[in-house]
């Protein structure tokens, strides 16, 4: 596995190439201190399988990077690592195509699973930008989206605890259609995978979305993310493995 790692910290950069060897003996970091750099190492070698991309880049923003290389490069994964966790860069992240955010300060172990998480077709969330854990539909603090709500864990004599990913009500195809949605297909990819007409995919999307009490394919994968790691487990749900990012 060729990985692009895009980071203007020379220490970090370094550090980061080690750590990220460590997956296995056939990965090959090559170090790119500068947006500039990272473009010319794309256009240099067809050969990458993913981009680990730091947000504060000296010469660009990293955000502005990040769309650019989902147009240019949309086979190629992106995952985000940032010194922040705040939801309102995750969401962003995320929205932007984005395939998984790790905080720099997550453990080695952590970003492995969510690199093997990424690699296998996942979307990978880390659980502190989930927000507090007071209530049992929250806002969460610094988004920037109005309608982002998810669910959390319950106080001692507080509402019920969310549902499990198996008891939400979905049908099998809306199932079906939540899997495909959390790999971050568009709904014509969906349609044609499930021979099912866009149209369909719309109504099955709309009611996902409302099953999840939220409003968008960003919110989803959230939503998802907290259910399976309070679950504590990866969930097998109907013959299909929706992954955990514990």
């Amino acid at each position: 596995m060729n990985v692009l790692l895009i980071d203007d910290h020379p220490l970090m950069l370094s550090a980061l190439e080690s750590v990220i060897k460590g997956l296995g003996d056939d990965v090959t970091v090559v170090g790119a201190s500068s947006a500039g750099s990272a473009r010319e190492s794309l256009r240099e070698r067809s050969d990458h399988d993913l981009v680990l991309l730091d947000l504060h880049l000296g010469d660009a923003d990293g955000f502005d990077l990040l769309v650019e290389l989902r147009a240019k490069y949309p086979a190629l994964p992106v995952v985000v690592l940032s010194a922040s966790d705040r939801a309102s860069d995750v969401i962003r992240a995320i929205d932007l195509g984005a395939m998984g955010f790790v905080p720099k300060r997550a453990s080695n172990e952590t970003l492995f699973e969510a690199l093997h998480l990424v690699m296998s077709g996942g979307i990978y969330v880390p659980p502190m930008t989930m927000g507090s854990e007071k209530s049992h539909i929250t806002k969460v603090k610094g988004d920037t989206d109005p309608g982002y709500k998810r669910v959390v864990g319950v106080e001692a004599g507080g509402t019920p605890p969310p549902p499990t990913l198996a008891g939400i009500g979905l049908t099998p195809r809306q199932t079906e259609v939540l899997l495909l949605l959390l790999q971050g297909k568009p709904n014509k990819l969906i349609a044609r995978e499930l021979d099912l007409s866009v149209e369909t995919v719309k109504d099955h999307v709309a009611a996902v979305l409302r099953a999840l009490n939220v409003t968008s394919r960003t919110q989803a994968v959230l939503a998802v993310s907290q259910m399976t790691q309070e679950q504590g487990s990866i969930q097998v749900w109907r013959g299909s493995t929706i992954k955990s990012n514990l």
